[in-house]
């Protein structure tokens, strides 16, 4: 059996995947999107078609960035490229072989270029009681919102900071749910660190005006907002039953029977990793991003990058690189010449600096401190599939264990369902104190496929190209 070769396969569909694929359309490029959710939009705009179809009502709550997405799955739709929704990537090849299956049998897609717009996740936020019954994160409250109209049962504690911290909070009290307090652990030095970044953020003064204004109809909602805490942790036994936390020396307690933690979103890294692509450490805000060149080019002739996947910008400069990078490889393949690529991309490289223009602010308000990056008390779990501490972590470093790999051999932090997603941040962060080092000193933990786990049987059924016939199943790679 013979399967088509694209000229793109971008997986993931989220703003920076749409877009790229209506740009590609538009220049006469073949496109395949992969994508694990059943309906295009990403976290960001998920399930926006479903909500503007079929329930208008919730439109109002979830707000109007929201239905801006719903502008990028039309045109996503408008260009007709293959759409493999509901497909889990799990490996991907240098030579553009993409492997990915349906959950219930496996195939490859192969192109002469992949374009990689994962996007983010939330940041893990490791504090004692975590892992408690009524402890969610907020963005899984928020995609509990977008798929199923869902609010959370009150009252609600939400505490860490961010911009998205904000705004599931606008959207809850817009959708009437009852929160008992906004629990900040941005403190008045993060204003202080943020003050001189402040001119450069005013080209995006949108985005500001759009903090002030939801943070005020948050307190015309009468509700209660400490911020500069310190020392949270989750109250409850067989569940949680509400949050306590340090603000100005003194100790508060607050009754909660659901608990949303969030501390901004971190480049999902897993393909990156597996492909091998040299990473880099971003200082402020503690997280690994993929190196990459022009407008998502990478060390890999076949392979770019586009969106929050490469470092934390936003959607909407993330939906304008996904169209940047789609542009660059039509230039690639030669579809466009550098002439038209400067008519095409001009606008776009303005649209980009703008909305890219208030992140420095951001990154210095709202760093992530550093009890949440290093959890200072022993019994707090890191790693949630092994159930292993923080203060396990630490006395393997102290037996010898260098880094996160290294520390596979002491521990199995990292070797459970989610392969280092919710641990690989904490793990180096401990290690990187241990040893007195810096966290890019430290590496992060060596990916190799499958990128998510599936089952023999969908191996066994796999669908394979004629070319590929004489090979059972790809190369593990190095």
């Amino acid at each position: 059996m013979s399967s088509p070769q694209y000229d793109l396969a971008i997986i993931g569909a989220g703003p920076a995947g749409m877009a790229a694929a209506h740009e590609a359309r538009n220049v006469g490029l073949s496109v395949v999107v992969i994508d694990e959710q059943d309906n295009p939009g990403g976290q960001i705009y998920r399930d926006v078609e479903h909500v503007a179809l079929k329930r208008a009502h919730d439109l109002d709550v979830l707000g109007a960035d929201y239905k801006y997405g719903y502008g990028l799955v039309d045109g996503m739709r408008a260009g007709e490229v293959d759409y493999l929704s509901g497909h889990t990537v799990w490996q991907i090849e240098a030579d553009g072989i993409v492997w990915c299956t349906d959950g219930s049998k496996a195939k490859q897609v192969t192109a002469k270029r992949v374009l990689l717009a994962t996007g983010a996740m939330e940041r893990p936020v490791p504090v004692p009681g975590w892992t408690l019954p009524g402890v969610m994160t907020a963005g899984a409250a928020q995609i509990l919102m977008k798929s199923a109209g869902m609010v959370p049962s009150g009252p609600i504690a939400i505490c860490g900071s961010g911009p998205l911290l904000l705004l599931i909070a606008d959207q809850l009290v817009r959708a009437g749910a009852e929160i008992a307090v906004i629990a900040e652990t941005t403190s008045f030095a993060n204003y202080l660190r943020a003050a001189p970044k402040l001119a450069q953020a005013l080209l995006g003064m949108e985005y500001l005006q759009k903090g002030i204004a939801m943070r005020r109809r948050i307190k015309a909602a009468g509700v209660k907002i400490v911020s500069g805490i310190s020392g949270l942790r989750i109250n409850g036994d067989e569940m949680a039953t509400g949050v306590t936390f340090k603000k100005g020396g003194r100790e508060q307690a607050v009754a909660a029977g659901t608990v949303l933690l969030h501390e901004g979103v971190v480049p999902n890294t897993q393909a990156t990793r597996q492909l091998r692509l040299d990473h880099l450490w971003h200082e402020t805000q503690h997280y690994w991003y993929p190196k990459t060149g022009l407008h998502g080019t990478t060390a890999l002739e076949s392979i770019y990058l586009a969106g929050d996947g490469t470092g934390i910008y936003g959607a909407r400069a993330a939906e304008v690189s996904g169209r940047l990078t789609a542009l660059q490889i039509a230039l690639s393949l030669g579809r466009i010449d550098d002439g038209e690529f400067a008519f095409k991309a001009g606008p776009w490289l303005s649209e980009h600096k703008h909305h890219c223009a208030v992140r420095p602010l951001l990154d210095a308000l709202f760093q992530p401190p550093a009890e949440i990056l290093n959890p200072p008390e022993d019994h707090t779990i890191v790693c949630r599939c092994e159930e292993i501490t923080a203060g396990d972590v630490r006395k393997a470093g102290k037996l010898g264990a260098p880094g996160p790999n290294q520390l596979k051999a002491f521990l199995r932090a990292g070797m459970g369902p989610c392969q280092g997603r919710m641990c690989g941040l904490t793990v180096t962060e401990i290690l990187a104190a241990v040893h007195g080092k810096s966290p890019a000193d430290i590496g992060a933990y060596r990916i190799r496929p499958p990128l998510k786990p599936l089952s023999l049987a969908e191996l066994a059924d796999m669908e394979v190209s004629d070319d590929d016939a004489t090979s059972a199943s790809p190369s593990s790679g190095p």
